[in-house]
């Protein structure tokens, strides 16, 4: 029996390299959709579309972006979910759907891992602690000094409860032993133009929507949530150099297929990301917006996703964060 079954093992090992290499094919013979499950406009939409292109061009097909807002991102999430799992249908979205919403909302039933094929990160941005001109704090130790003197006097906005940027500021005044008072809106804009307003003092944003209003004057920055200071902004200190250690939460970006794509396909996009994210014309576009190409790819990713996920989920549990 055995020498009968040896040479029908071969010859379907000889068929595996082939099925790969027709499933990669297939990659030019369709158009692509890549879902940004927030508005146009900011980092999530830009890195779509950047995405978009470069499919496009690499492909020689059609590659459209569609932005797929509400309910958390978890409407441009189940879209991609249930796609045809080829590789031409794209999910990009930011760190804090991935690794915070699976916790923060236990009925969604969300299984990253689960439901989608990880492809690669895109890149990373830093958060940044920063408040109206008007405030007296001009560094982080005023401000908590501030917040101390009156407990939940300084209010700081958010893009919602639950966000990576509302768990960095739960983080700063857990460590700092002060207790700022948290104001959540749907989406930085609205949140962003009361603090310029005057309305609410203090804001923790990610760069690339606070740097132009940065540059103008217009927002003083106080410092980087980051491990490392930001070349945006050089002179802006580390939470940790400012004098509150143990916090470094940076936001970042990545690219998810749904579960049954080929792993020959995803590792393909993989490699193609690589490509696009790093021209010159792309790192000077990213740049320029306060981003950073940062690529982990596939089982790597994976993993990312799977350790931010485990540190995030006893903070909510702690601070007993819900969604709203």
């Amino acid at each position: 029996m055995r020498k009968f079954l040896l040479p029908f093992t071969l010859a379907a090992l000889a068929c595996v390299p082939a099925v790969q290499a027709q499933d990669v094919a297939a990659l030019a013979t369709k158009p692509f959709t890549i879902v940004a499950p927030f508005p146009p406009g900011g980092p999530v939409d830009t890195l779509a579309r950047m995405l978009a292109d470069g499919l496009a061009a690499q492909y020689k097909q059609t590659a459209i972006v569609e932005n797929k807002p509400g309910a958390a991102g978890n409407i441009g999430i189940d879209q991609v979910k249930r796609s045809v799992p080829t590789g031409h249908t794209l999910l990009v979205i930011p760190a804090g759907n991935l690794t915070i919403n699976p916790t923060l909302m236990p009925a969604a039933g969300l299984n990253i891992l689960g439901d989608f094929a990880p492809v690669s990160s895109l890149a990373r941005a830093a958060n940044v602690v920063a408040v109206n001109p008007a405030v007296p704090a001009k560094t982080i130790a005023e401000l908590v000094t501030l917040a101390k003197a009156k407990p939940n006097s300084v209010a700081y906005a958010t893009p919602g409860v639950g966000s990576q940027l509302h768990l960095a500021g739960e983080l700063l005044g857990q460590q700092a032993g002060a207790d700022f008072l948290h104001v959540a809106y749907k989406g930085s804009g609205p949140g962003l133009n009361d603090v310029l307003g005057g309305t609410v003092p203090m804001i923790i944003g990610n760069l690339p929507v606070l740097l132009p209003h940065i540059q103008a004057g217009k927002l003083r920055p106080l410092a980087v949530t980051d491990a490392t200071r930001d070349p945006n902004i050089p002179n802006v200190p580390t939470l940790a150099e400012a004098g509150v250690p143990g916090i470094a939460v940076t936001s970042w970006y990545g690219v998810l297929a749904p579960k049954a794509t080929p792993p020959a396909v995803v590792e393909q996009l993989a490699k193609d990301i690589n490509r696009i994210l790093t021209t010159p014309a792309n790192q000077a576009r990213l740049e320029q917006q306060g981003l950073h190409a940062w690529l982990v790819t596939t089982g790597a990713f994976g993993d990312l996703i799977r350790k931010e996920t485990a540190t995030w989920a006893p903070i909510i549990r702690t601070r007993k964060i819900e969604a709203q």
